[in-house]
């Protein structure tokens, strides 16, 4: 009976796991020159529901691990307006971690940070807006009225700094 019994807790672990993993198909690329990002609606880490609004210029996206944490690390040391301050929002995709990671590892560790993070955690809105190439690099997207005029490829958080502290 107690192997029954784990057997079905192992299969049930195992289900738990398993991510949001849509069948992919052909998706048109978001992240153009002169596309818009007005219908970008996503949440926070605390599950706060948030758009792209106007006032916002620049749009920081990491669709790594590795930048995400880089991101992240960046942000904690400046201020807690900092983002708000340089007309700023932060973009994590968390949609290729299992869903049982995300729920129990990431979003909790995500709440202890000051600053907004949006997150992406589906599959499908992920390959919408992450590139072919250059995912393993910081995506500053340059907005003018929720319109992409220009798309940076960063490799470290001094570029970051000098991109989001441009006026």
């Amino acid at each position: 009976m107690k192997k029954i019994l784990l057997g079905i807790l192992t299969a049930l672990m195992f289900l738990g796991c398993s991510s949001k993993d849509a069948t992919e198909h052909a998706v048109e690329p978001k992240l153009v020159v002169e596309q818009s990002l007005k219908n970008l609606n996503l949440h926070d880490q605390f599950g706060t529901p948030h758009a792209i609004g106007s006032e916002i210029k620049k749009v920081v996206f990491a669709f790594s691990k590795d930048v995400g944490h880089s991101c992240n690390d960046f942000f904690a040391t400046k201020g807690e307006t900092y983002l708000q301050d340089n007309n700023a929002v932060f973009v994590a995709d968390v949609s290729g971690a299992p869903s049982l990671i995300r729920s129990m590892f990431i979003m909790p560790g995500l709440k202890d940070f000051k600053h907004t993070i949006l997150v992406i955690d589906d599959k499908a809105l992920s390959n919408a807006y992450k590139p072919a190439q250059n995912s393993e690099k910081i995506i500053v997207v340059l907005l003018d009225n929720n319109t992409i005029t220009e798309i940076q490829y960063l490799n470290s958080e001094d570029e970051l700094s000098a991109s989001l502290e441009v006026k």
